[in-house]
């Protein structure tokens, strides 16, 4: 997953745990979960000093995992 988070514009922090800790280089993490939200897609978002522009993604089922990918990509695709 942490390929095609940055394929999307992503920077990810290295992780040996069950989630990752993502940000977009554009767009607001609270933005982002909104967006996700209203999709049922659900992600956690901490607004506190230094972790305020990161989502912590849990991983899911290959299929939970697909389904964020392809919503993210009408998120954080840029316009042309």
């Amino acid at each position: 997953m942490s390929i095609a988070l940055r394929g999307l514009g992503f920077d990810v922090l290295p992780s040996a745990a069950n989630f990752l800790f993502a940000r977009h280089a554009a767009l607001s993490a609270a933005h982002i979960a909104a967006q996700l939200k209203k999709e049922a897609v659900l992600v956690r978002h901490f607004p506190k000093a230094r972790i305020e522009d990161y989502l912590r993604i849990s991983i899911g089922t290959d299929e939970e995992c697909e389904t964020l990918i392809s919503v993210l990509e009408g998120i954080a695709r840029p316009r042309t």
